[in-house]
């Protein structure tokens, strides 16, 4: 599996835009442009947990963009799947960022992140820097979402390029490397 400091495979796929069929387009690296970049892989369209993830970046997508942040969705879903379900689903048929359609598999093999078994993508996701390469990674089981508003504080902790304690938010002071800094006063 391709991991943090790894360059980001070079890709170029149909992603659904808007809810009409004018609305695909073929996606890749350029996509993010020189901008930070945030790649989440969902397991299927039409399924359960899934929504709640897409609503929810989408939820927060203008505090992404606001950190020069573009995001994507992704699954092994075909880019028509990924229109009926945006125009079928009240929830999905304003999002901000596009779904990317990985139907051959190949950018979730390259990651190292497709279920074989399954034959889907395993729920992960992708912070990349402007430079294309990957500064935090995370993967977990199909059943269970991520919380979009912890991916914005390691964005935010990302771009700050000090030292973030694991509650860090943004505004909060840094770690210090004087040891003496960090002692806690508290009995």
């Amino acid at each position: 599996m391709l991991n943090i400091q790894d360059k980001f495979p070079t890709f170029k796929e149909a992603a659904v835009v808007s809810n009409d069929i004018s609305g695909i387009k073929d996606l890749g690296n350029d996509y993010f442009n020189g901008s930070w970049g945030m790649i989440f892989f969902y397991p299927k369209d039409f399924t359960f947990v899934c929504p709640t993830e897409l609503i929810g970046f989408n939820d927060m997508a203008g505090d992404f963009q606001k950190r020069n942040c573009k995001i994507m969705g992704v699954s092994v879903d075909s880019e028509f799947v990924h229109l009926n379900w945006r125009k079928s689903d009240h929830g999905l048929s304003n999002l901000q960022y596009p779904l990317l359609s990985d139907i051959r598999k190949d950018l979730s093999r390259n990651l190292g992140i497709l279920d074989e078994k399954s034959g889907v993508s395993n729920r992960a996701l992708y912070l990349i820097d402007p430079d294309g390469i990957i500064r935090f990674v995370t993967v977990t089981d199909m059943k269970v979402g991520r919380n979009p508003a912890e991916v914005l504080r390691v964005l935010d902790a990302l771009q700050t390029d000090e030292l973030c304690g694991c509650s860090w938010k943004q505004g909060e002071a840094f770690v210090s490397t004087n040891a003496a800094d960090n002692v806690s006063t508290a009995n």
